[in-house]
């Protein structure tokens, strides 16, 4: 009988005593998971959290070393404030916070709440921290990247007159991707040794499906995550890989599993959409204009 084949899982993770990790979004969910699966490894991981009294919370559950500090990625200034109390090296940097299908809203900074959160608040903190940054940031996005109407809407990004919940997060989530390509394409010009990469966790039972705009499809969501979906843990599994694993820069991390729904983390495929270099260019250029925070790695990469 042939040998069953080793999937990666948790223990795999190396020793990463010495290392410093920040996890945005984690106070619940994936974020708690990949926090606590880090500081058990031996990091010393900030939980950059909305609410720091729920951040503490959490952190007194994970075993190892942490520390909460205030982000919220809605605020520009919030951002901006938390970036500016970084004076340390930084060797991880996970941008993992989002929100998802929400009714209509604006970020403080009158941006559609979805791309605003899930795509600027990140840009932001990505490019602010970077100059600290030493090894890696990887960037959650979703297999609904290849969802709504498949493009970044460049005439109007916040979807006025147009905002669906699902058109919304899916832009968000392909402008996670498109992010992540031209974020390695500028650190390698830059001569940087650090790597943006990219993961999916398929469907993992987290909190975020309990905010849909739609009743009907809150309770759909609420139904699979008790039937079909894999717990936070092993949701988790793709960061970690992507955080911690030799892998090249701009790659996509998800479940291996059928549909990459749940399973074993493995490099996965992205839409074409998600692989287009002009649309990253501008997709670049347009969140540099909308959050006026540039390109920190010496002159502007062309």
């Amino acid at each position: 009988m042939a040998e069953k084949k080793h999937k990666w899982n948790v223990n795999d993770l190396p020793d990463l005593s010495g290392r410093t990790a920040v996890v945005t979004g984690a106070n619940s969910g994936l974020g708690l998971a990949a926090t606590d699966a880090l500081a058990r490894a031996g990091a010393h991981v900030v939980l950059a959290v909305r609410d720091t009294e729920r951040g503490r919370a959490a952190a007194a559950k994970v075993s190892g070393s942490t520390e909460v500090r205030r982000l919220d990625l809605a605020d520009l200034s919030s951002v901006r404030e938390f970036a500016d109390g970084w004076d340390r090296p930084l060797d991880l940097l996970i941008n993992n916070a989002g929100v998802m299908m929400l009714p209509e809203q604006r970020t403080a900074d009158g941006f559609e709440m979805q791309f605003g959160t899930n795509h600027l608040g990140h840009f932001a903190l990505t490019n602010l921290l970077l100059p600290h940054v030493t090894d890696r940031v990887v960037t959650v996005s979703s297999g609904l990247h290849r969802g709504g109407d498949g493009v970044i809407h460049f005439d109007d990004v916040n979807l006025r007159g147009a905002y669906t919940p699902t058109r919304a997060y899916a832009q968000s989530k392909l402008a996670n991707l498109l992010f992540v390509l031209e974020l390695q394409r500028r650190l390698t010009e830059a001569g940087s040794r650090v790597r943006a990469l990219a993961a999916h966790p398929g469907y993992a039972a987290t909190n975020l499906q309990s905010h849909h705009a739609n009743p009907l499809a809150r309770l759909g969501m609420g139904l699979g995550n008790r039937l079909l979906a894999q717990d936070d843990r092993a949701g988790t599994l793709p960061t970690l890989y992507a955080a911690t694993q030799d892998l090249p820069g701009a790659s996509y991390v998800g479940p291996d599993g059928l549909g990459e729904m749940r399973g074993a983390p493995t490099l996965v495929g992205r839409s074409r959409a998600a692989s287009d270099p002009a649309a990253a260019r501008r997709l670049w250029t347009l969140s540099e204009e909308m959050t006026q925070v540039t390109w920190p790695l010496g002159a502007r990469a062309l």
